[in-house]
């Protein structure tokens, strides 16, 4: 048999090595152990894929798969077998590859998971390797290892014939069982790693590789986006490395399905796991085992070069699809890992691949995104917003891939804000708000911010916040009213107020104009649109007077010329004309009176009759009302609401003015209302005929009599005079009322009757009045109130002197309210003798009198004196201890009876029953 590759040299002088050297066979065989075990041992279809593109040269090749009675067979076109490709195969340590790359390297090694008899076939020849012959050449060395030997150490020629259209097959009797598919599952990866091969054929599937004009690859039903690139690492970096100088790059992103967890291939797979959504397969440094890289700068120059080129790959991507090509943050699988993705980032976040919203490209670190936007939206504020993404970006999709690149997300409060500086005319700001819209609807945080947007105002203004402002049909001189080519649906969403003519005199800035209207009119400044905007809107709302307090602010001129509030001003023509003071109320301008309705000067505050103070929820006396304070304090509880005229102050002629308030029903029912102000301030502060109305009763009051005087004749109905605080009965209403009354009960110059003087001092209502200094006594008199008593007990009566005593129901009350002393803190006194103890049962005549009147007749006793004395003192009756004492006369019992049984009011009936104890007298 002919030997064309030499192999009876390469066997000789492995077996002379061996021979001289048994450790050097130890060593081989337990490389080839390493091998077969270790790197390469589940790496079988990828190194004879491998072979076969090394093999393929300049025009990618073919490999072939078939299992032929038990033999594995790998056929590749391309260039045969060489005798440095058959010495390759035949040294563990060598490799006949150019620098390290070239067909048959270590890794035909894998064949040794599945056979122990390979052989490669060729159009050039034949080799093969076989475990048994070898056994059979060094018996000795093998049986020291139990039989085990290195395969691919000793090498034989064979004469096999190759298949047609191939150039070389490696075929393989299989010592174990094995599965076609399983290989098959293998070969689309391999054909994307490796260029070289076009077509790879297992069993009857066969798989192409198809390259577009576009860089596209497919194969089968996947398509890849590639992006390649190729350089050259310095000479520094490769000293010591097994590693040729130049270096391949090659991205494939699957533009079908995601790529999901992956390796980096080298170009085959390594089992460096990658994490991101394209695959890398590069010209690295790797381990002999072909699984790891070799760590240091060759391996990281590579890897930067490839992150360089990544976004080349990703702008071959549509625009909007780009960000799935961005590495999202999470755990590096890896150190490799770690630092392609860092690597990357950086690349990606330095290239300008981003689409902007003018269609340009723009470098991530320069971007920015809408948090929320629209394509009109962006198309809108992109001027105002330099460096703004495309709004497809905007979408959630994005979000995540945008963060990694530290792409900043606008919000829309921050467009707001930009958008404050920007002139637009009022279509376009149309056309913002129509962009916010859609955001608006769903977005809560949008319509907050979107409070502070400009909105541009039909008199050229620009005011920020629509909640400012007013959607009127026509403008009006001071008032924020949108520009109508700028009214949109949203601005009324967002507060602004679709105004009719009560909206529009709402308006804050309206307020504020008329608030400052007089100071501004004496600085000279036009008054006569804010009068005119004011009083139209006034007569179109039909507001009423009272009904908008400020408006009385507005400043109008008097008949002079001069500018006041126009609540200061009173119409020419008014009622109130000689009934207020003369210098009250300047006269409104005849020209402002005749030029507008007079409901609406009214309603703006220029006194007309008499006008409100109205307050539903008072806080306090607060309402710049005379004596307000005072008022307040009188009333039982506080006021739940304030209805009350005002101006009562400047009223000169006080008839007059009460017939025009109870002419009104509005006012006569402000004066008539309980615990009202407007009827507590007429009685104390008008005057009729010279004096207070509360001075003064009704004609038909005559149990008033001596105490107030008869109201003089003034041609006012009785109802307006009570109400107006002339008295119609002894009515005390608090502490000034109280020293008034007191003042005339000690006015010794008036005849009071005695029953006048005892209702005046029963009705005095507690209080904080001063006590009186003069008060009436039971002898008629009025006397100093320093040594007058109050009577406390009736029997005192008998020893003190009626000029000492008040005149009136005595009681510890009305003693503290006047500052008088009881009449038992200053006298005392028990009967000068001893009288007869008497049973009440024992006295006949008080036995019928209480029968007579149904009263239970008492069971104690009575002390019955024939004269009673006490401290020189003749009395009718006495109480001692607790004891009734009384003189042996009808008076004195009666008194003591009715006093023990809780009847003094039946004292006088129970004297006359007494005296005469019969049915005559009680009918009688």
């Amino acid at each position: 048999m002919t030997d064309p590759f030499g192999t009876e040299a390469l066997r000789t002088s492995v077996l002379a090595a061996w021979r001289g050297s048994p450790t050097r066979f130890r060593e081989d065989a337990n490389a080839e152990e390493d091998l077969r075990l270790g790197g390469y041992r589940d790496r079988l279809l990828v190194e004879l894929a491998q072979n076969a593109a090394d093999a393929a040269g300049a025009e990618p090749g073919v490999l072939r798969i078939t299992l032929v009675d038990g033999e594995l067979r790998a056929a590749n076109t391309g260039a045969p077998l060489t005798a440095a490709g058959v010495a390759a195969l035949a040294s563990l340590r060598a490799s006949a590859k150019e620098s390290g790359v070239g067909q048959f390297g270590v890794g035909f090694a894998a064949v040794l998971a599945v056979t122990d008899a390979p052989r490669v076939v060729s159009g050039s020849g034949g080799v093969e390797f076989s475990a048994e012959r070898t056994r059979a050449e060094v018996p000795e060395l093998a049986s020291e290892r139990g039989g085990d030997v290195p395969v691919l150490r000793l090498v034989w020629p064979c004469a096999e014939s190759v298949p047609e259209g191939f150039a070389t097959e490696v075929r393989l009797p299989l010592k174990v069982d094995l599965s076609l598919d399983d290989l098959a599952a293998e070969v689309p990866d391999l054909l994307l790693a490796l260029p070289g091969l076009r077509r790879v054929e297992v069993g009857s599937q066969s798989w192409e590789r198809f390259v577009t004009a576009d860089g596209v690859v497919t194969i089968g039903s996947t398509r890849w986006l590639v992006e390649r690139a190729t350089g050259e690492l310095p000479a520094e970096l490769v000293q010591g490395v097994e590693h040729r100088p130049e270096w391949t790059v090659t991205w494939a992103y699957p533009l079908d399905s995601p790529l999901g967890e992956d390796v980096l291939h080298a170009p085959t797979p390594t089992d460096e796991r990658l994490s991101l959504p394209a695959r890398l397969i590069a010209t690295l440094p790797v381990e002999p085992s072909r699984r790891r890289i070799l760590p240091g700068p060759a391996s990281w120059s590579v890897l930067d070069a490839a992150a360089a080129r990544y976004p080349a790959l990703v702008a071959r991507v549509p625009a909007v699809e780009r960000t799935a090509l961005v590495p999202l943050p999470g755990f590096p699988l890896s150190e490799v890992d770690d630092r392609l993705r860092s690597a990357v980032i950086r690349s990606l976040r330095a290239a300008a691949w981003l689409p902007l919203a003018s269609g340009e490209w723009i470098a991530p670190s320069r971007a920015r995104v809408l948090d929320v936007g629209s394509e009109e939206l962006v198309e809108l504020v992109e001027d105002a917003l330099p460096g703004l993404l495309d709004a497809e970006l905007s979408a959630p999709v994005h979000a995540k891939a945008l963060a990694a690149l530290e792409v900043p997300r606008v919000p829309t409060a921050e467009v707001v804000a930009a958008l404050a500086g920007v002139s637009g005319d009022p279509g376009w700001w149309r056309d913002v708000y129509a962009a916010f819209e859609p955001l608006a609807e769903v977005d809560p945080d949008v319509r907050e911010a979107l409070q502070s947007l400009p909105v541009p105002l039909a008199d050229g203004r620009t005011v920020t916040g629509p909640r400012t402002t007013l959607i009127a049909d026509e403008p009006l001189p001071g008032l924020r009213v949108v520009h109508p080519d700028a009214v949109h649906p949203l601005l009324v969403r967002l507060g602004a107020v679709e105004a009719g003519a009560a909206e529009l005199l709402a308006d804050p800035s309206l307020r504020e104009s008329v608030a400052r209207s007089v100071e501004d009119a004496e600085a000279g400044l036009e008054a006569d649109d804010l009068i005119e905007t004011v009083l139209r809107l006034v007569d179109r709302a039909a507001v009423r007077a009272g009904e908008e307090p400020w408006l009385g602010a507005l400043a109008l001129p008097d008949a002079a010329g001069e500018w006041h509030r126009a609540d200061e001003l009173l119409l020419p023509d008014s009622p109130l004309v000689g009934v207020v003071e003369a210098d009250a109320f300047p006269l409104l301008s005849k020209e402002i009176a005749e030029a507008y309705p007079r409901a609406a000067l009214v309603a703006v505050g220029v006194v007309d009759g008499f006008s409100l103070v109205v307050d539903d929820e008072p806080s306090g006396p607060d309402h710049d009302l005379p004596d307000e304070a005072a008022w307040w304090s009188s009333v039982p509880d506080e006021p739940a609401r304030v209805v009350a005229v005002r101006d009562l102050d400047l009223v000169a002629d006080w008839p007059a003015a009460l017939r025009l308030l109870a002419a009104d029903p509005v006012t006569w029912r402000a004066v008539t209302e309980p615990d009202g102000y407007t009827g507590w301030w007429i009685a104390r502060h008008a005057t009729l005929a010279g004096k207070a109305p509360r001075e003064y009763r009704l004609a038909d009051a005559s149990l008033l009599d001596g105490l107030f005087d008869v109201v003089p004749e003034l041609e006012l109905p009785e109802h307006v005079l009570r109400a107006a605080g002339v008295r119609s009965s002894l009515e005390i209403w608090d502490d000034d009322d109280a020293e008034f009354v007191l003042e005339r009960l000690g006015d010794a110059d008036r005849a009071i009757a005695d029953a006048v003087v005892l209702r005046a001092y029963a009705a005095l209502p507690e209080g904080d009045f001063a006590p009186p200094e003069r008060v009436r006594v039971l002898s008629g008199e009025v006397v100093g109130a320093d040594d007058v008593v109050v009577l406390d007990h009736p029997w005192l009566l008998g020893v003190v002197p009626a000029s000492r005593v008040l005149l009136a129901d005595g009681s510890e009350e009305l003693a503290d309210l006047l500052d008088l002393a009881l009449a038992s803190e200053e006298f005392d006194g028990s009967p000068d003798h001893v009288g007869e103890v008497v049973r009440w049962h024992d006295l006949g005549a008080v036995r019928m009198a209480c029968e007579l009147l149904e009263v239970a007749l008492p069971d104690g006793v009575v002390v019955v004196h024939d004269e009673l004395v006490v401290d020189g003192q003749r009395v009718e009756w006495w109480m001692a201890d607790g004891v009734p004492h009384a003189a042996d006369t009808p008076e004195g019992l009666a008194r003591a009876l009715a006093w023990v049984t809780q009847r003094w009011e039946d004292r006088h009936a129970f004297a006359a029953l007494i005296t005469d104890p019969t049915a005559a007298t009680l009918l009688g």
